[in-house]
């Protein structure tokens, strides 16, 4: 990282009613006296202004704007920072980014340079480097509240914690490094032992606990699976509320997986319209089944779809002992008696008309039902991503090596490894290595 002042576009380039140009670095000030009939000196920091903006070579002005200045270290990136509010029409945004790359020591900032900047000076840690990504990816309510919370510094308490426990047992194994000749007390062996079990309890129940954090960022897999005419294509079309799947009597229509995406009650769920589950001798369609099979297997929700009118949930039940987290639905309730209706729903049924919209939304709430559960268990201290569980498996291995009955130089050994792991995570260790996989997925100008 160099020390040049850096600029970039914050928001989307198009048209739009405001765009917002950034700036930081040592040099940012010099924007107002440069571009702007504004004086640096008596900018008052967090202070918006209105003024014209103009080319500092031809003084041609480029726009009306609302400037402000944030002076380090109270700014995202801990450096003097400068934000320019104009009409957001793409020449505008061009001449005024023009206009910044004619100023000595300015340079286009690279992608996620600014919040590099930030971690980098101390603004904020990887976790919630990582929290503002989400955050900026987000879709749906709960990628937002998670996103947020991360932001707001959960994972870095978490596990800041932990390192500042390993610092502390290497800081004892250390001393007694420097002192070969002395003991040391079956006290501190004691208490050495027991913080080192008590963060692999931890540790280990941390990890275990999160089973949806993937899950969150890309969506749970809900598989659509049944006989063929059972309605699948038409449940997922009115689960999704739009026309993903072909709908037709011929059975065996569907050969290939189908996928949806829809926004559950802030959950990304992604629904599979599989192949009807039967037996064939058309070559294609045994490998829809196939796939279909495997997917049922991979699922994280099943939803086992079925003609209410000629068929009956036993046809699931082989599935049903294998999978754990499902939901019988009986389709074709405009088909059915009243008292057909209330034998499948006294077996657990759900039954609907897909074709008439009917029922839909207990479908709906089933799923969202299961997934708040299944948050809720998780969602204090989520994992939310996957070099976070690398880092801590890996410290948990060099916890688990730890030993005092060995040298004190491989059991300080342990601890220095066990911490450098967790340091992974949050920054606290020198991390250059992943860095630029981290910030590269940033957008220019976060």
């Amino acid at each position: 990282m160099d020390n040049k002042t850096i600029y970039a576009l914050s928001t989307l380039f198009g048209k739009s009613g405001i765009a917002v140009i950034r700036i930081s670095g040592s040099d940012a000030f010099s924007v107002f006296d440069k571009m702007t009939d504004i004086d640096s000196a008596k900018a008052i920091s967090r202070k918006m202004y209105y003024s014209k903006i103009f080319d500092s070579v031809s003084h041609e002005t480029l726009d009306n704007c609302m400037i402000v200045g944030f002076r380090a270290p109270n700014s995202f990136t801990g450096e003097d920072t400068v934000e320019i509010n104009c009409h957001g029409s793409k020449a505008v945004i061009r001449s005024i980014l023009e206009a910044l790359s004619a100023l000595p020591s300015f340079r286009l900032a690279e992608p996620g340079e600014f919040s590099r900047r930030a971690f980098y000076n101390g603004k904020m840690d990887l976790t919630e480097a990582d929290g503002l990504a989400d955050l900026i990816d987000a879709e749906t309510k709960i990628q937002q509240k998670t996103a947020l919370r991360q932001m707001g510094g959960t994972l870095f308490n978490l596990y800041n914690s932990w390192r500042e426990e390993l610092v502390a047992m290497q800081a004892y194994l250390e001393a007694f490094i420097d002192f070969p000749d002395e003991e040391i007390p079956e006290d501190t062996v004691l208490k050495i032992e027991n913080t080192v079990f008590k963060l692999m309890e931890q540790i280990s129940d941390h990890i275990e606990d999160n089973k949806i954090e993937e899950r969150l960022r890309d969506g749970f897999q809900v598989v659509i699976s049944g006989p063929t005419n059972a309605g699948k294509s038409s449940l997922i079309n009115a689960l999704v509320k739009r026309n993903v799947a072909i709908v037709s009597d011929i059975a065996g229509t569907t050969r290939d997986v189908i996928d949806a995406y829809v926004d559950i009650n802030g959950f990304p769920v992604i629904f599979s319209d599989t192949a009807g589950l039967r037996e064939s001798s058309d070559i294609i369609e045994q490998l829809g089944v196939k796939l279909a099979q495997e997917k049922v297997a991979a699922a994280d929700y099943n939803i086992f779809l079925f003609d209410a009118e000629n068929t009956s949930p036993d046809i699931f039940a082989q599935y049903c002992k294998q999978n754990s987290h499902y939901l019988l639905v009986a389709n074709k309730a405009d088909k059915i008696s009243n008292f057909r209706k209330n034998e499948l729903e006294s077996q657990g049924c759900i039954v609907i008309s897909a074709k008439n919209n009917e029922n839909i939304s207990a479908i709906s709430s089933r799923l969202s039902q299961y997934f708040d559960s299944m948050y809720q268990q998780s969602s204090a201290s989520l994992i939310t991503r996957h070099r976070y569980k690398e880092s801590l498996k890996e410290c948990l291995e060099n916890l688990q090596r730890f030993n005092l009955q060995k040298s004190i130089e491989l059991a300080a050994e342990d601890i220095r490894l066990a911490c450098r792991a967790i340091g992974k995570i949050t920054g606290r260790v020198e991390v250059n290595e992943i860095l630029d996989k981290i910030f590269s997925s940033f957008c220019i100008g976060k």
